[in-house]
């Protein structure tokens, strides 16, 4: 990993979150630690000091105006996800090799999952590897190989075969995305689907899935056998406000899917709720990449909010849990010292993630520095 020189000692001291417990804590080779180090910097001595948040839905390489394959202008999306407190990527799918930024010190940690896996003429031209049903377990293995332990899979798109009356439709047989999981867990990955309407959903639950991206569509008939299943959902709200502008662009062609959209934005935030409310795992992404630019975390973790979501359990879903979930420990001893320093609680004050005290990733301030 380049610029991985041995990080000087750091101390500081806050109230360490969720523990609630204010303390003195050392950084030593780029871990955190409850022991005293002497003559360590202290970089904070006060405020409220929480594991980096997680960006649980992004695409580094991807941008509004297309792909970004170039090592740099990939480090320029990741630095913007890091400034704005994303110290961790789950990468949800790319069509160009984003490793570059898993090989600098200064870049957020990245969870990659391969390219999506999509069939032709069922998602966005260029973007997935495309593939009819027949090969889609043999792809999973593929896509299993080239990521960090997820794969993705496009699970629903509009049909256009259906004129005007196209819309949003499975894209896999059940009995195909079925042996396509279970395949992939197999291997040791979890899958994650993208999905936007209600049809594909019951399938992918049956299938036994690890993770609906956007999930505008679930029903509360379904929220029960999500939480027993342990199947988490990433919202990606503010992605889900461009639907309106998706919407009013097919409106002439495809009226019933331009209807529908609309109507998936309508409801999302009741959704939502809902399924917070029945107990189903949440967590923080943006969808950053594809409409949408990077170091957009704060954004979504504030329309969650709006959508009526408790703000601490927010603020928990974005940091702690979704690391944990990820595999990657809170702030404990022997942890990675990838942590925020707030001047206020941001389980109660949204204003002060827009102003941190200071960022530390793999034991180094790398914002605000000085």
């Amino acid at each position: 990993m380049t610029g991985q020189s041995r990080p000087p000692a750091l101390h500081l001291r806050g109230v360490f979150l969720p523990q609630e417990q204010e303390r003195d804590a050392w950084i030593v080779d780029g871990r955190l630690s409850f022991t005293p180090v002497p003559d360590a910097e202290t970089i904070a001595d006060r405020g409220w000091i929480i594991p980096g948040f997680v960006d649980a839905h992004c695409h580094i390489g991807l941008s509004p105006s297309g792909h970004e394959p170039d090592p740099d202008g990939q480090a320029k999306q990741a630095i913007l996800d890091r400034d704005a407190g994303a110290l961790l990527l789950r990468d949800a799918g790319s069509p160009v090799d984003n490793r570059s930024v898993q090989a600098r010190a200064d870049l957020p940690r990245l969870v990659r999952a391969g390219r999506h896996i999509a069939r032709p003429k069922r998602y966005i031209r260029d973007l997935g590897v495309e593939v009819e049903p027949a090969d889609l377990v043999a792809e999973v293995e593929r896509q299993a190989a080239a990521g960090d332990g997820w794969v993705k899979i496009a699970a629903d798109w509009i049909d256009r075969t259906q004129g005007e009356r196209s819309d949003l439709a499975p894209v896999w047989p059940d009995e195909i995305l079925a042996a396509a999981v279970a395949r992939a867990h197999e291997l040791g990955v979890r899958v994650a689907a993208h999905v936007f309407g209600e049809d594909a959903l019951p399938g992918l639950i049956a299938a036994g899935l690890d993770s609906i991206e956007h999930g505008c569509g679930i029903t509360a008939d379904l929220l029960d056998e999500v939480v027993r299943r342990g199947i988490a959902v990433v919202p990606t709200l503010i992605n889900i406000d461009t639907f309106p502008m998706i919407a009013a662009q097919g409106a002439e062609k495809y009226p019933t899917y331009s209807a529908h959209m609309r109507a998936l934005h309508a409801t999302s935030r009741e959704r939502i709720r809902s399924a917070y409310e029945a107990g189903v795992q949440l967590f923080v992404g943006t969808d950053a990449g594809g409409l949408l630019q990077h170091g957009l975390v704060r954004e979504e973790i504030t329309a969650l909010v709006q959508a009526g979501l408790p703000q601490p359990e927010v603020i928990a879903q974005a940091s702690w849990r979704a690391r944990q979930w990820l595999g990657f420990a809170g702030l404990v001893e022997g942890a990675e010292a990838d942590l925020i320093v707030y001047d206020s609680d941001p389980r109660v004050d949204l204003a002060t993630l827009y102003e941190p005290r200071r960022i530390v990733l793999r034991g180094r301030v790398v914002s605000p520095i000085g």
